[in-house]
């Protein structure tokens, strides 16, 4: 085995879950499939397979910075429903 019962209880007690005996069993014996199918993996040669980060290329979309005229503050709080001088008024919501 990959994985003991001792260590799959560890993990649930760091993971503060309380597993029953007959669970603890069974996780183990998942957590085991489940490290036995990594290991497979593992001796999969990816010596010339180049890291990627994303399955397909990718490239960002970003524009290049381009310094406009803002819209104001008179235009900025044209739809607002009360404001108080030049900001927003909110309802108050601590107490």
């Amino acid at each position: 085995m990959k994985i003991s019962r001792e260590e799959v209880e560890h993990v649930a007690r760091l993971a503060r879950l309380a597993l029953e005996p007959t669970e603890l069993d069974e996780l183990t014996g998942q957590l085991d499939a489940i490290l036995g199918y990594v290991d497979k993996l593992n001796e999969l040669d990816t010596e010339d397979v180049e890291p990627t980060a994303h399955a397909v290329p990718m490239e960002n979309a970003f524009r290049e910075d381009q310094v406009l005229a803002s819209i104001g503050i008179e235009r900025a709080l044209q739809n607002a429903p009360s404001t108080a001088g030049s900001c927003y008024q909110v309802p108050k919501v601590i107490e």
